[in-house]
């Protein structure tokens, strides 16, 4: 597939199953978007699981033409078919961590009974062997030539992409955007929590600095882990930015300021509740406070400016709902566009 002839960018959008309607396979694409239908962990608002389908069903909507790259869609964009087997041991083993999770809010150990030990066991291997799944097919389309970018789900699930980019990339950066640090260890003994996302990812030698923006809702061993980093980890909390706007700093300074930290090649994780609650209001965790839309993305068109270069990308926790999906599907193809200047 790939067939342009006949193919009007302003028409309506197709639906055929791939992002935005576009005419595009594996083969003819240049960047490959892999929808992670996970949430097993997530201990809050339930749903991120849906959000690579509801990200598809509404990029439909989105008009092609985008100010940063206006033929960009003419690279090719592919959305592999989302795999229901992941979501059949999602909703499997999201009921499993919910046993845990309850014990744990009631105050109880795991070992009660029934022992729920084997369980968290299961669950801890369950996201290991997601990571794997992950790791494989990002590491194929990398060595194919391909852009990857990936939708969860909820924040643990880019990990085994993360992994993959360290295998071609000696050093790379994260920029990090979102309400929390998740940098617990195994919060809530999950090894694999959304929660857990960052501390994991800093266990990879080839990621040599993590910037964090709109960080709000934070515990105090995240702090001391950022604060114990020698500068590895910097964090741009979402009040002290504030302040620095109320007093008259722009957003712009602000996002040189943080782009100018990391390395050559970056990596964008975008966790939507990152943003000001209205726009993904089901998100897995909302916080108030947070980020426009647009200040996003003048965050990430820095790196661009700054003459760094994306290679790659996640995009999580969006919620179940038309809304929800509507702002994710904007911030894929945002993104996209980004990673192909």
């Amino acid at each position: 597939m790939n067939n342009l002839d006949n193919y009007d960018p302003s028409d309506v959008g197709r639906v055929n199953g791939n992002l935005c309607g576009l005419p595009f396979d594996y083969a003819s694409a240049q960047t490959i978007i892999f929808g992670v239908p996970w949430e097993v962990t997530v201990s809050y608002n339930p749903g991120t699981a849906a959000a690579p389908q509801q990200i598809l069903d509404a990029s439909t909507q989105l008009d092609l033409y985008d100010f940063d790259n206006p033929q960009g869609w003419q690279a090719g964009i592919y959305m592999p078919p989302i795999d229901l087997d992941l979501l059949t041991k999602n909703d499997y083993y999201r009921q499993q961590a919910a046993l845990i999770i309850d014990r744990l809010e009631r105050g109880e150990s795991l070992t009660v009974e029934p022992d729920l030990t084997t369980i968290l066991a299961e669950i801890n291997q369950a996201g290991a062997d997601l990571n794997r799944w992950l790791f494989d097919r990002t590491q194929t389309a990398i060595a194919d030539g391909k852009k990857v970018g990936v939708i969860g789900g909820d924040h643990s699930v880019p990990l085994g992409y993360m992994q993959a980019l360290a295998n071609h990339y000696p050093d790379f950066g994260i920029l990090h955007i979102d309400a929390h640090a998740d940098l617990r260890d195994a919060y809530e003994g999950f090894e694999f929590s959304h929660a857990s996302i960052m501390f994991n990812a800093l266990k990879i030698p080839q990621i040599s600095k993590l910037v964090q923006v709109g960080i709000r809702d934070v515990s105090q061993v995240e702090i001391d882990t950022i604060d114990r980093s020698q500068g590895r980890v910097v964090g741009y909390y979402d009040s002290l930015v504030k302040q620095q706007l109320y007093s008259g700093t722009t957003w712009a300074s602000i996002c040189q300021d943080a782009i100018a930290t990391l390395p050559q090649q970056v990596y964008i994780s975008f966790d939507v509740d990152g943003l000001d609650p209205k726009l993904c209001p089901h998100t897995g965790t909302p916080v108030p406070g947070g980020l426009e839309l647009e200040q996003a993305f003048c965050l990430c068109r820095e790196v661009i400016r700054s003459g760094r270069e994306i290679i790659g990308f996640d995009v999580c926790e969006v919620g179940n709902a038309e809304w929800d999906g509507n702002v994710g599907a904007r911030i894929v193809y945002k993104l996209v566009n980004l990673m192909g200047l």
